[in-house]
């Protein structure tokens, strides 16, 4: 096998010019002559490839599935779509050696379409970019192969078109990889786009259950696992960030974000309890996502959400990805018990506060029915009394604690319990009118007047 020669330029004097006294006229380069037979011998073999291209197609085709693995398994998979693309890449090349200008165009966009398509298919960039350059090989030595067989002496000549020959098989490598990567970002962003609807219908309860399957396969989250979700709001986004990142360590978690709230949909173990959620020492998961300028992505710190910033609620265990919308309004609940100065809340935790959320309206009755006639006292004294009963709750129903809580004897504790007993015709020793105290004092606490 011939390959081609290292060229050496020719130079001859200038014969109109004088020369200088004293001074050696510069060689000037003839090209012209060396040019044109160049592209003589170029275009002859380039006839010739175009001519037997079939076996030209066959040669690559062998060559690909050889020395690159991607092309293997899509020969293995589909050799006619294969062979027919390589057949037209190559008889647009070929045809450029001829015709650059008459060709440029169709070649440029069969380039283009093999990029799109590949890309679609999802064969690596790196092996496209390895067969086109596998096929200037291939059209270069088929070149030299040819001329030297017809006119060895003419090998020579291939030298000066060689920097041309190469220079296309680089644009449309570029071609090919613009081309693919347009692609590669469009098909991100309906993958993405797919998956951030798909997620806000399972957290708006309006999945359909024939999209369930899809649904877990995407986010990667099994279909029957236990889940809670975690709201997550703040004031700025590094607050945000940290507060994510603080959630959910050894659980995997998809984050779907949105302008206020960005809710964590955390896959639960076997013995999870959701009430573990967002506790110190939990972290955001790898796959979780931040805001792309949008949304989702690695979180950096692992530290608890920091007083007076991330406002953070965590819902009960729901069963199936079915049950996530549930969950999501549940999580809405827990956020809404977050005080405005931010921190955690665990639904589990505080599920009487949560009923009274949840009806805003029954709430305020119970305050009125529980609490209304302290509304008569002057406020000093109503404070007082309220604050010794939030106290005396906290504090299991210890006269002695809340007297310590208070700065005060015990004593005036059970004093001002017997004067609140008084005023409203309640008694603190029957259950049902304890509970709806602390319900009412939690309310009210949520709904202040």
């Amino acid at each position: 096998m011939h390959h081609a020669l290292r060229s050496r330029t020719v130079f001859r004097p200038a014969e109109d010019a004088p020369a200088a006294p004293g001074h050696r006229p510069r060689p000037q380069p003839v090209r012209s002559l060396i040019d044109a037979d160049a592209l003589r011998v170029l275009h002859r073999a380039a006839r010739v490839l175009l001519e037997d291209l079939a076996a030209l197609t066959d040669r690559l085709v062998a060559v690909l599935q050889e020395q690159e693995p991607a092309y293997r398994a899509a020969v293995t998979c589909d050799p006619t779509a294969t062979w027919q693309e390589v057949h037209r890449s190559l008889r647009h090349s070929v045809s450029s050696l001829l015709d650059p200008r008459g060709s440029r165009d169709a070649a440029r966009r069969c380039s283009w379409r093999i990029g799109a398509t590949r890309a679609e298919q999802g064969l690596p960039l790196d092996a496209l970019l390895h067969a086109f350059r596998l096929g200037g090989s291939l059209v270069w030595q088929g070149l030299i192969d040819e001329t030297a067989r017809t006119a060895p002496e003419d090998v020579r000549l291939l030298v000066h078109v060689a920097t041309d020959v190469w220079n296309f098989v680089d644009e449309h490598c570029t071609l090919v990889a613009d081309a693919y990567r347009q692609v590669e970002r469009q098909l991100a962003w309906r993958r993405e786009n797919r998956l951030r609807m798909l997620a806000g219908a399972l957290l708006d309860g309006a999945s359909r259950i024939a999209d369930l399957p899809e649904t877990a396969q995407a986010l990667d989250l099994p279909e029957d696992g236990r889940y809670a979700v975690v709201a997550v709001t703040a004031g700025c986004p590094a607050d945000g960030a940290g507060a994510r990142a603080a959630l959910a360590r050894g659980a995997r978690v998809y984050w779907h974000t949105g302008v206020e709230v960005d809710y964590g949909i955390v896959l639960l173990g076997e013995d999870a309890d959701a009430g573990a959620v967002g506790r110190p020492g939990h972290e955001r998961p790898p796959n979780a996502k931040p805001k792309p300028g949008t949304g989702t992505g690695s979180g950096s710190s692992g530290a608890a959400p920091a007083a007076g910033s991330a406002r953070t609620g965590v819902s009960t265990a729901v069963t199936g990805l079915a049950a996530v919308g549930d969950a999501r309004r549940l999580a809405d609940v827990a956020l809404g018990l977050c005080p405005r100065t931010g921190g955690a809340i665990r639904l589990t935790e505080h599920l009487p506060a949560a009923l009274v959320v949840s009806a805003p309206d029954l709430g305020a009755a119970l305050v009125e029915r529980a609490l209304g006639p302290l509304g008569n006292l002057e406020p000093a004294d109503e404070a007082v009394l309220l604050d010794t009963l939030a106290a005396w709750l906290a504090c299991d129903g210890s006269a002695q604690r809340a007297g310590e809580r208070l700065y005060c004897h015990r004593n005036t504790v059970l004093n001002r319990l017997r004067r609140y007993e008084q005023l409203t015709g309640r008694s603190l020793a029957r259950p049902a009118d304890l509970m709806e105290v602390s319900l009412a004092l939690t309310a009210r606490g949520l709904y202040p007047r």
